[in-house]
Order: C-alpha cells, then sequence, then structure tokens
C-alpha cells in the first residue's frame, strides 16, 4: 500500500501540484479484470479543490489518469446496504458508476473521506445514503460539541490564549525589577502584590461614589430635553392640521390642470389626424377624371394618366392605422382608389397589347432601289411609339405584379413575329449578295462548290488555276458579306435588349417580376475566360428568356447563313472562323455592348460550331493527305499532298493575317504538317521507279523552304525536322552513286579495310593473294584521268537525270557528291601510305585534277 501511495504522489499527483488523501481499489461491478484505482485529491494552492480522479494501471505497470471529476459534481454516494457487508457501492456524477472494492475497510475508508471533504469543501451538499459509518460520525460529533461547559470554558480559555506583546513584556520587567527583593520570596511578592490590589479597588469605589451627583444632574436634563420635544411635536401636529385643507386645494387645481391639457392634446392630435387623411388620401377631381376616362390617345393624355397614376399610388400607399379603416369615409375613399386602379390597369393593359398586335402584324419594308450590302431594318420607331408609356408600366409593375407578368410575354409573342420575318428576308438578301444570284437559283449556286470540291479533290497543285482564283474572290465575298450581315445584327440585338430592360424594367430586380418564380442560377464561367465560351450562361433571367422568344429564328437562321458559307469555298470553315472570333471580341471591347449581351451569347454558340466545322475540315483534309499515292506515270518529283498542303497554308495566312487569335490554326497547320511529314515517309515502303531517297529528300527540301518563306512560329520544330530528314537522305542519295566512277577502286579498298578489320596487320595485307601490290597496280591502271572524267560526266548526267528541275538541287546534290569522292580519293591515298609502305604506288590522278573534272563538267552543262 505505501509503495502504490508514494507511486501515486511521486509520478501522478505531485507534478499536477495536488495532495493525495484517500485511495481504493475498485472494478466495475460484473467486471473483474479491469481494476482501477478510485483517489481523493485536492490543490495544494488556493483555493483548494477537491476533485476524484480514476487512475489506470497499463501493461508496464505505469499509472495514467483515466477520469477525473470535480468532487462539486458528486450528487450522491449509496453504500448500497446498511446491515449487511456489501464491497460494492455507487456514485452518482453525470451518469451512476457501479464500483465493487477488494475489502470493507477500504470501502469504509473512501466514504469517510469522502464525507469530510463534502462538510468541508463543499458545505455537506453530497447526500450519502445507506452508509452507517458517516451517521455515526456525524453523532459522535455532536456528542463532542455538547460536553461540560466547564471544559468548554476551559478549552476556550486555552484557545484564547495569546502571547504577550513586547511593551507588556517590558513591563513585567520593569515591575520585576522594582520589587526585585521580594522577587525571591515568591509568597512575600505575592501578598505585595493583592494588598496594592485592594488599594486599588478602593480608590475605584470612591470614586464611583464621588460622581453619583452628576448622574443625578444628567438624569434631569434628559426629562427636560423630553419634555421639549412633546412641545415641538404638538406644535408640528397642529401646522400640519392647518396644511391639510390647503394640499387638497392644490391636489384638485392639479387634476383640473391636467384634464385640461390631455383635451387640448387630444384636440390637436385629433386635428392633425383629420388633416392627414383628408391631405393624403384626397384624390383631385383632375385625376380621377383622368384614370376614369384612361384616354391614351395622345402624348398630353398620356402624361396626364401618367400623373393621376402616381397620385393614385400615393394615395393607396399612404400608411394609415388599421383602425381608420373602420371609418365609413375612409372605407369609401379606399375602395374608389381600387376601383379606379382596377379600372386604368383594365384600360391601360387593353391598350397597350393593342399597340403590341399592330407592331407585330406590320409589314416588313421592301426597297425599290437596289442597295450595294445587306441592311437589317430598324425597329427605333416602334421603340419610340413604346417610350411614352414607361412610367405608366413601372407603375403597373408596383401596382399588379402579376399582370405585369403578362405583357412581356405578349410583347415577345407579337415582336416575335415581325422579327421572324424581318430576320428570314435580312438572311435572304444576305445570301443573294453572297452567291450573286437570286433567289431561284440559290440551289445551283450551292451546287457547284460541291461539284467543284469533287474536282478538287482529283488536282494537287492548282494555286493559279481558274476554280482558284474564283475561291479567291469567293473568300474576299464571304468575309465581306459575313461581317456586314454582323454588324446590321449587332444594333438590331442590342436595341431590342436595351430597350426592353428599361421598358419592362427588367434591370431592377428581376427577381421580383414573378412571385412563384425561383430565383436563377448565377453564372459560373471565370471572368477571365474569353466571351466566346460563355454560353447561356444567365439562361434563367428574364431578359435572356424574353429575347430568346423573341428571337427565335435567329440563331437557325444564322446558323443556315454560316452552313452556306461554308459550302460556297472549300475553305470557307476559316474564313466564318476568323469572321466570328472578331467579331465577338471587337463587341466585347466596344464600350456600346452590353456586358451580357444576348448576340455575344449567340455568336458564342455559333463560334463554337464554326470551331467544330474547322476542326472536321482539318481532319478530312489530313487524311486525304496521308492517303495520297505518287501517281503511277509520274517517276518522281513532288508529292500532291505537299501541293495541297501549301494552298491551305496560303490561304489560311491570308485569312488571319489580321486575325485577334490564331490558335485554332496553330493546332491545324501543326496536325496537317505531322500527316504530310507521315505522307513523304509513306514512301520508303512504296514501289518506286526511280530512287526512294531522292524523292524523299527534293520533298523534305521543298516543304522546309516553304517554311522558311512563311516563317510561322508553331512550325519551326517541322521546319528544322524536315531539314533534318532533307539531310538524311540526301546523304543516302548521294553514298548510292558515290562509289560508281571509282567502282573497282573502291572494292579493292573495301575488301582492304576489311582485311584490316578481321585483325590482319596492315603491312601484312600486301602480302594477301588478292590485295599484293601487283593487284592493286592493276586496279588503278584502270582508271586514268580520262577515264575518271568520263565517269564522273556519266554520273552527273545520271543525277541531273533523276532530280526534278523545278527544285533546282542538281548544284546542291553534285557538290556534295564532290565532297564525297574527294573524301574518297584521300581515304585510298592514306591506305596505300598505311597498308603499301615503300611500294611506290600512286594513282593517276590528283585531288586538283578531280576539282578540275568537276569543275569543267559544271561548266560544259551551264
Amino acid at each position: 500500500m505505501a509503495s502504490l501511495w508514494s507511486s501515486l504522489e511521486q509520478g501522478v499527483f505531485n507534478p499536477q501540484k495536488k495532495r493525495l488523501l484517500e485511495t481504493v481499489r475498485v472494478w466495475k461491478t460484473g467486471r473483474r479484470k479491469k481494476m482501477s484505482i478510485l483517489c481523493l485529491v485536492v490543490d495544494t494552492f488556493r483555493p483548494m479543490q477537491p476533485f476524484l480522479v480514476k487512475v489506470k494501471v497499463d501493461r508496464g505497470e505505469q499509472y495514467k489518469v483515466a477520469y477525473r471529476w470535480p468532487l462539486a459534481e458528486l450528487k450522491l454516494v449509496d453504500g448500497k446496504t446498511l446491515d449487511e457487508a456489501s464491497l460494492d457501492f455507487d456514485l452518482h456524477l453525470d451518469k451512476v458508476y457501479k464500483w465493487t472494492t477488494n475489502s470493507l475497510d477500504e470501502k469504509k475508508t473512501f466514504i469517510r473521506c469522502l464525507w469530510r471533504l463534502s462538510h468541508r469543501y463543499l458545505a455537506g451538499s453530497i447526500t450519502f445514503v445507506n452508509v452507517p459509518s458517516c451517521a455515526a460520525e456525524g453523532r459522535q460529533r455532536l456528542q463532542e460539541d455538547r460536553k461540560d461547559p466547564a471544559e468548554a470554558e476551559s478549552q476556550e480559555e486555552l484557545n484564547m490564549y495569546q502571547e504577550m506583546t513586547p511593551k507588556e513584556a517590558a513591563d513585567v520587567l520593569k515591575l520585576m525589577e522594582e520589587y526585585e527583593p521580594l522577587v525571591n520570596n515568591s509568597v512575600a511578592f505575592a501578598e505585595q502584590l493583592s494588598n496594592d490590589l485592594h488599594v486599588l479597588d478602593e480608590a475605584n469605589l470612591r470614586a464611583i461614589i464621588s460622581s453619583e451627583k452628576q448622574v443625578t444632574q444628567l438624569m434631569s436634563n434628559i426629562d427636560e430635553a423630553l419634555a421639549e420635544v412633546a412641545r415641538v411635536e404638538e406644535t408640528l401636529h397642529i401646522y400640519d392640521e392647518l396644511l391639510g385643507s390647503v394640499k387638497q386645494q392644490m391636489d384638485h387645481i392639479h387634476r383640473e390642470n391636467s384634464l385640461l391639457h390631455r383635451i387640448v392634446s387630444n384636440k390637436t392630435r385629433l386635428m392633425d389626424e383629420i388633416l392627414f387623411l383628408t391631405t393624403q388620401l384626397n384624390l383631385s377631381r383632375e385625376h380621377c377624371d383622368a384614370l376614369s376616362q384612361a384616354d391614351l390617345s395622345s402624348p398630353s393624355r398620356v402624361k396626364a394618366c401618367i400623373a393621376a397614376a402616381e397620385a393614385l399610388s400615393r394615395c393607396m400607399n399612404t400608411q394609415i392605422h388599421p383602425g381608420y379603416r373602420k371609418l365609413q369615409s375612409v372605407a369609401e375613399q379606399l375602395i374608389m382608389f381600387e376601383t379606379l386602379k382596377q379600372n386604368f390597369e383594365s384600360s391601360f393593359i387593353s391598350h397597350i397589347t393593342n399597340i403590341f398586335e399592330l407592331q407585330g402584324k406590320a409589314q416588313v419594308l421592301v426597297l425599290a432601289q437596289p442597295i450595294d450590302k445587306p441592311s437589317a431594318p430598324s425597329h427605333a420607331h416602334h421603340h419610340e411609339e413604346l417610350v411614352p408609356y414607361t412610367p405608366l408600366m413601372a407603375w403597373l409593375r408596383k401596382a399588379s405584379p402579376i399582370l405585369f407578368c403578362d405583357l412581356p410575354k405578349v410583347y415577345a409573342q407579337n415582336l416575335s413575329r415581325l422579327y421572324d420575318r424581318e430576320i428570314k428576308a435580312f438572311f435572304e438578301q444576305a445570301k443573294t449578295f453572297l452567291l450573286g444570284r437570286r433567289k431561284g437559283s440559290l440551289q445551283e449556286s450551292l451546287e457547284k462548290p460541291t461539284a467543284m470540291r469533287s474536282r478538287q479533290q482529283s488536282r494537287w497543285s492548282l494555286p493559279v488555276s481558274r476554280e482558284g482564283q474564283e475561291h479567291t474572290s469567293d473568300k474576299g465575298n464571304i468575309i465581306m458579306i459575313l461581317e456586314q450581315v454582323l454588324r446590321e445584327l449587332q444594333p438590331l440585338c442590342t436595341t431590342e435588349q436595351q430597350f426592353i430592360e428599361i421598358f419592362f424594367q427588367l434591370s431592377h430586380d428581376a427577381a421580383d417580376l414573378e412571385t412563384s418564380a425561383t430565383k436563377g442560377e448565377k453564372s459560373t464561367a471565370s471572368p477571365e475566360d474569353p466571351p466566346c465560351t460563355k454560353l447561356w450562361s444567365q439562361l434563367e433571367e428574364p431578359t435572356t428568356r424574353l429575347l430568346s422568344e423573341i428571337f427565335s429564328c435567329l440563331e437557325p437562321e444564322l446558323r443556315g447563313f454560316l452552313d452556306i458559307c461554308n459550302k460556297i469555298h472549300p475553305f470557307g470553315c476559316l474564313q466564318v472562323l476568323v469572321t466570328l472570333n472578331d467579331s465577338i471580341f471587337e463587341m466585347w471591347d466596344s464600350s456600346s455592348a452590353l456586358p451580357s449581351s444576348f448576340l455575344n451569347t449567340i455568336l458564342g454558340n455559333m463560334l463554337l460550331l464554326a470551331k467544330n466545322s474547322f476542326n472536321k475540315c482539318i481532319g478530312t483534309l489530313c487524311k486525304e493527305i496521308e492517303e495520297t499515292r505518287m501517281p503511277s506515270k509520274l517517276k518522281g518529283g513532288i508529292l500532291p499532298s505537299l501541293n495541297l498542303f501549301e494552298e491551305f497554308v496560303n490561304f489560311s495566312e491570308k485569312v488571319f493575317r489580321t486575325a485577334q487569335r490564331r490558335g485554332e490554326l496553330d493546332k491545324a497547320h501543326l496536325r496537317l504538317a505531322s500527316s504530310v511529314f507521315s505522307n513523304i515517309n509513306s514512301l520508303s515502303s512504296a514501289n518506286l521507279k526511280v530512287n526512294t531517297d531522292m524523292v524523299m529528300m527534293e520533298n523534305f527540301h521543298h516543304i522546309h523552304c516553304f517554311l522558311c518563306q512563311k516563317m510561322i512560329h508553331c512550325l519551326e520544330d517541322k521546319k528544322t525536322e524536315a531539314k533534318q530528314r532533307y539531310s538524311k537522305h540526301m546523304k543516302k542519295y548521294i553514298n548510292t552513286y558515290v562509289g560508281q566512277p571509282l567502282e573497282k577502286l573502291n572494292n579493292f579498298f573495301e575488301g582492304v579495310k576489311a582485311r584490316v578489320a578481321q585483325g590482319v596487320k596492315e603491312e601484312e595485307v600486301s602480302f594477301q593473294l588478292a590485295y599484293s601490290k601487283q593487284e592493286l597496280r592493276k586496279v588503278i591502271d584502270r582508271y586514268p584521268g580520262k577515264e575518271v572524267k568520263r565517269a564522273l560526266e556519266t554520273l552527273y548526267r545520271k543525277i541531273h537525270k533523276d532530280l526534278s528541275p523545278e527544285e533546282n538541287l542538281l548544284p546542291v546534290v553534285w557538290h556534295a557528291v564532290e565532297q564525297e569522292i574527294i573524301h574518297q580519293y584521300q581515304e585510298f591515298e592514306e591506305l596505300i601510305q598505311r597498308c603499301y609502305t615503300g611500294s611506290g604506288i600512286a594513282m593517276d590522278f590528283t585531288v586538283e585534277d578531280l576539282l578540275s573534272y568537276f569543275s569543267s563538267i559544271t561548266l560544259s552543262s551551264m
């Protein structure tokens, strides 16, 4: 037990500045395996607070605090039984904890400590039940309190004993020094002190007797004072009776004045309320007549109705006390206001609906004189006709939101018919300008580009053909007409959007237009995204819904027009893509464009379709290039796929020359260039009548020169690759023919190099029968200077015949052959010096002779 106590104190509680009072080993009732230790501790600093701590023992005999409760949270201690010896007890904390101890003595000791802590620190707030030991201890305390009073007094005297102060000690010492002779004789000293005490007592009694006269005089003075006080109180009572009637009169006057003030205040308030009601609920006769007649036939009448409607709104929106509505005059006035409002609402809605229907039935204007460009009609006169009614629309929106919600729908239904006719006529006009024909020949004009495209698939290098010239003119026509169409559509849509936002109050808290409508979702598009990617981000907003219904045919008609633009020219999708992209960015940067323009959304959709069409066109073109094969009749030259690639690049660079974005074009160039390279590489497996390396060299040289001319940034890597491939195949081609002029010499020295590679020493090569000095002389004798020159002339004619004249690679290839043959000659000389040392063998021609041969051959061919 001592070891447990010291371990708990040193290892657990001393570091926490707590003092251990009692411990008991317990386990949960019914679970003997898990044993814990309950500890009672208090703080070692003030204020001292008791705690109940549960400590667990881990496998390494280490003590760890599992739970800690302030003892103030303990509500009840249940000892389980009064008669039988039970080892179980319950503690009621945040819940009931049931524990069992090892021995009855530990349980009693622990509960007794709990009882003491409860009475010392918690004023006995803990309830103890079924605990006889605590009751006995309590009775024992009561008996101790009832001991003999004498013993208690003696104990109290002992408790009241105090140590002498320094002054008292000094007085005692002084007294003892004065009676120092008697101090040695304690009996004499005690008698002396007793005599002095009697003398003092006698002096005190005499002083008391002498002061008796003074006490008697004091008592008489007190009696006189009391009599005087009684007289003053009687006088005050008389005065109070006299003033009582005056007080009653003053109270009555005060009440009368209060009533008078209240009457005046009530009259003032009543007059104010009457004036308020008569002023705020008064509608002039002119306003009543204007609302009753609802005459909207002239601008002056419209202004009168606007003023009357605003006055009626002020009267009806006046805040009055609910009790006033029970007054007959007020009720009649409010009923009259409601009647006027309903009648005027009905008349105004009927009038504005008639205007909407008349505008929707308006005829499309037909121009008598021919025009040089397509133009969209203007709706300014329609808007000017409706603008004077804007204040009445705002009044109706506040007065009757439910009736107001139907007017935008009626407007959209009627105006959509007019816009359908005008937009269709506008696009028909644009198609006529685009195709250069009248409506009866549109189909014929659309069939011609299709047939022309099919013919283009069978032709390969036609940049200056008649069809190509027609395409060039179509290209300018397509861009010009499409830009004009977009320029005409922008003010048409923007003006209509601005008008409906103002006229129908859509820009002012549009969510209040329909009480049952849910709020539209906010756009998730990033403000950093380009405007072309913001697709229908505000579809649920009233403005977008209304414009979608008004311009219901705009998107299908525009899509059909763009399809015609794509069909007119094989690469029409490029023109459409560039024009749409530039138009969207111009409108986005324009100060007059709306941030959430409806037309931007439409053009964004069209731009996505244009990108899809462009990607499909590029995919088809890549497939055509990869599947292109060299015609069987041709013996070499430039592949048709290169001509198609050049035609596309030239055309696209002209179209994208002023474009603001060319990301899609760069991707297309990379795809097409990869397809061209793949098509050239496929020649290695083709069965050609000419040298494959020569054809591949010419084609890679051709595309390298073309890319150098165009200087397209995204194709720099392809240009470098083309140069590397061109050099590689030229080297292969030259190696094929470089051994022909000196064929036997080349074969002889190839054998010499083979013997050296097999391990034969260089000085022993001449002893080989097939590579002896005699054999070397025979081979050298076959190649005098004239024979070498004749062989070079034959090689020149062969190379000239193989190479195509349009690439003009003959000087380059011939120079490379010259360098290679000179290198071959120098290699032969080196082998003779190393393997046939001292033989005096030398070739019949020198390097200078070779250079003169090449120079004369080059000059003779010019």
